[in-house]
This record gives C-alpha cells, structure tokens and sequence, in this order.
C-alpha cells in the first residue's frame, strides 16, 4: 500500500534522533542538544503558542520599537557592532541583502570564487557585475584557501581599472579555514582613494570579522551557534555602510510575516555565545575534538590542518579515497558527515558533539580504509582560472537566455547558461555568463570523474539562437 500524503516526511521527523546515527553535521546544535538555553525552554511550551505575528509589543526586525527591535539592540552591543538585524531566511537571505545595499545597478563587485551562490542570485536582482578572484589550492586535498595579504594585493591592484564598489570574503570556510582578517581588511579599507566596504559571509563562524574590522558581517545561527536552521544575523558598523539601504534591501528580500521561533532562536543563540554558560559548552566541545584528533592521528588517520578543531576534515585523498566514497560507505554504517568533496570528508562536532563520538568514529574509519582504501589518489589539479574573471555576457542575460545541453568537451568558446554547483554549499564550479575555454572544458570532464553522479557529461550553455554561440 503507498504511503500516505507526508507520510514518509513526518515518519522521518518522527523518528530523527533515534536511529542510532552519529550526527556529525549541521545544525550545530546537534538535534537539540546543544541549543541555546532560552530557545529549548521555548520549545517546551505547547506547540504553536510562539507562532505569533508582529504583534504590538512584539514587532519586527524592521520595527524600531518593540521587543524584537530591543533585543536586536542588545545584540549588537553584546558583538560591538553598531546595528544588527535578524533574519529568517539564513545567511544567504542576508547576504543578497547586503550585496544589494552596497551595490547600484551596473556596479561591480570582488566575489571570491569559493562564493555561496546565494551571492549570484543578489547580482543578478539587483542588475550587479561580479568580477570573480581567484584563490589559493591545495592539490593534496583538492580545497581552495583563504588569501594571504600578497594575493589579495594582487587582485586589488589587477582590478583597480575595473572599479569595483565593493568586496566579499568568505571565512571561516566550510572546512574551517581562517584568513588573517585584521591585515586584509586594512589592506581593502586603504585600497585607492576611499578604500572598499568589506562583506564577510562568517556563516561558519562566531561574528569575530567584525572585531577585525569588516563593515557588514553575515552569520548562520544554526552553524556555529545554538540556534535553528534559517536563523541568521547582519551585523553593521563604520561609516562605509549606509543603514537605510540595508533596511530597504532587507525590505525587499525578507518576508512580511516573519517566525516569531526563528526570531527568538537568533536573539537566544546570540545571547547565549556571548555568555559564560556558552564559553564553557565550547570548551568542553574542544576538548574533546582535540583528543579525538589526536587519537585518529595517531592511528594513521590523516587530518586537514585547519582552524576550527570543531570541524574535523578528513584527508580521504591520502588513504586512496574519494570524499564522496567515503560518505557513501559511512552512511551505510550510521556514521552522517556534512560535507564530503573529492578530496576530503568534513564532520562537524558541534557544541555538544555526540556521546559515542570517540569510540565509534575512529572504529568506522579505521573500517573504511581496511574495507576501500588504496594507494593514495593522484594531486589535485586547481581550476584552470585567471587571477580575475567575469562573465562575458551579463548574468541574468545568460540566465534567462534560451538553454541547451552540449557535451563538456564540445563546451569550448560557449557561454554558461547555469551554474554548476555539484554539491552544498553551493559553490559553483562555473557562473552563468562566463566564456569557457578549451582548458576549463576540459577540467570540468576531469571534475566529473571526482563527483560521481552529480555532475552530467553535457553542461548547459546558452543556445546560439540567443547569441551565445
């Protein structure tokens, strides 16, 4: 008999958290555990009875009175910034509103390649040119870095004539990789005459960017934080950054009747961080992500040197493993990883990381290399791209534009018509709009073969009939 409307949705629900799986992904609060204090009391009163509109007293994110309004105030003085707004579409909601606040039509932007592609849907509302830089490789791991203050010297001084009107950075990465923010912000802020606004997209991480001087910072409050999925913040501060065009673009991409839960989980999970009871949780949360890393060295276990011990990223290249292999074998075996990439394999422990941890994880790799390893996979080649690259005809033009499939290596000289993004978080191999040359062609036919069923062998480009040709 075929199940009933939902009913394998709400099965699923029902029985999350007692399947006896090792959650090793996000959110951070780790099914509940580690949520924030006030957030889990709320969840304990009668279901639906935080369901509440923007009622007299309780407003909105836009309201300047009101308890939401207060509490976002609040907020910002416990991080040092100047203004901080809620968001219940998560970080990528904030971050298409914060592009279009810094950004008039036919402006350009400086978009890292390891952008969330949350970032090209802002370009394309609101009409804004991205000029990609490229970044760091690591061909051991197959994963981009952060830039140094040399690199991003030289993307500043390549892109000058260009005239952006602003930057973005990612960090931390999804693999926990950090930059040496105060010296790149310095080095952006005195960049020409009036020096760039910064946008940091520390979806993956604790809002520090703003210490180090970042003009908007978005935050993910169910990544690195006790809060639920879709809870997220903007944070705001200096003079390069004007309030009212974040509360117009804000206006224009959230949405009119807000989740009280989710509003509240952004003010608990803030609040929280910033307490003694949360510094103690992460404590205890490192120090067992510490000894664990120290046992699955010890054991031949190769591990990423990162900068965040709460995600732990396997090496899976080393041990003659793909990183999607690799996931695969463990969700067999109850073991769910976040993020597996060709290379390598990202759990994340979360804030209260779960009970069997130290003893089941090392078991089940150890398992995986004796079950599917091999001779260590060969050096990853990086992406054949320039220094700066941007779409050689406008993104939402391309977008739009008629469509049609060719095989990759026909792709040569033809013009993206989507992006191609194998695998969350979103980061597209190539935008919509970019030319691709003979050499990209031929790395992206590569790239299938590192991402098993989720890259096609035809790409999409825009179809000659719309001038794509």
């Amino acid at each position: 008999m075929a199940d009933r409307p939902g009913e394998s949705l709400f099965r699923r629900l029902h029985s999350s958290g007692r399947d006896g799986a090792l959650p090793l992904h996000l959110p951070a609060h780790g099914r509940g555990r580690g949520l924030a204090p006030e957030l889990r009391k709320l969840l304990h009163r009668p279901p639906g009875s935080w369901d509440l509109p923007e009622l007299p007293g309780f407003g909105g994110p836009l309201e300047a009175e009101g308890a939401v309004a207060e509490a976002q105030r609040a907020c910002a003085a416990l991080l040092g910034a100047e203004r901080c707004w809620f968001g219940v579409n998560g970080a990528s909601g904030l971050l298409q509103a914060a592009l279009l606040a810094l950004a008039a039509p036919g402006e350009r932007v400086l978009l890292p390649r390891n952008l969330h592609r949350s970032l090209l849907h802002a370009c394309v509302l609101g009409q804004i040119e991205p000029i990609l830089f490229d970044l760091p490789f690591d061909p051991r791991t197959g994963l981009w870095l952060p830039p140094n203050n040399v690199h991003l010297e030289r993307v500043l001084a390549a892109a000058a004539p260009l005239r952006p009107v602003a930057m973005v950075l990612v960090d931390p990465t999804y693999q926990g990789f950090r930059a040496d923010l105060p010296n790149l912000v310095a080095t952006i802020h005195g960049h020409g005459a009036g020096g760039l606004p910064l946008l940091v997209d520390q979806a993956h991480g604790d809002g520090s960017a703003l210490a180090a001087g970042a003009d908007l910072v978005v935050m993910s409050l169910q990544k690195a934080a006790g809060g639920l999925a879709q809870s997220a913040a903007l944070l705001a501060q200096g003079g390069r950054i004007d309030p009212a065009s974040l509360e117009r673009s804000l206006l224009w991409l959230q949405t009119s009747s807000p989740s009280a839960l989710l509003l509240a989980s952004a003010a608990a999970a803030l609040i929280h961080s910033q307490g003694a009871a949360a510094a103690g949780q992460r404590r205890r949360a490192l120090g067992r992500a510490e000894r664990l890393s120290r046992r699955l060295t010890a054991l031949g276990l190769p591990l990423v040197a990162n900068d965040d011990p709460l995600r732990l990223v396997l090496a899976t290249a080393p041990l003659g493993i793909q990183g999607t292999e690799a996931d695969a074998w463990l969700l067999q075996r109850g073991v769910v990883a976040e993020l597996p990439e060709p290379g390598a394999l990202t759990f994340c422990l979360g804030l209260q990381p779960p009970p069997r941890l130290e003893r089941l994880l090392p078991r089940r790799l150890l398992e995986m290399r004796q079950s599917i390893g091999g001779p260590a996979l060969a050096a990853f080649s990086p992406p054949p791209l320039p220094l700066l690259g941007w779409p050689a005809l406008p993104l939402g033009q391309a977008w739009r534009a008629a469509a049609e499939a060719v095989p990759l290596l026909e792709a040569a000289g033809r013009i993206a018509a989507e992006p191609l993004c194998p695998y969350p978080p979103g980061i597209p191999l190539l935008i919509p709009g970019e030319r691709i040359d003979a050499a990209r062609a031929t790395w992206l036919a590569e790239q299938r073969a590192l991402w098993p069923g989720q890259i096609a062998d035809t790409v999409m480009v825009v179809a000659t009939t719309a001038g794509g040709g």
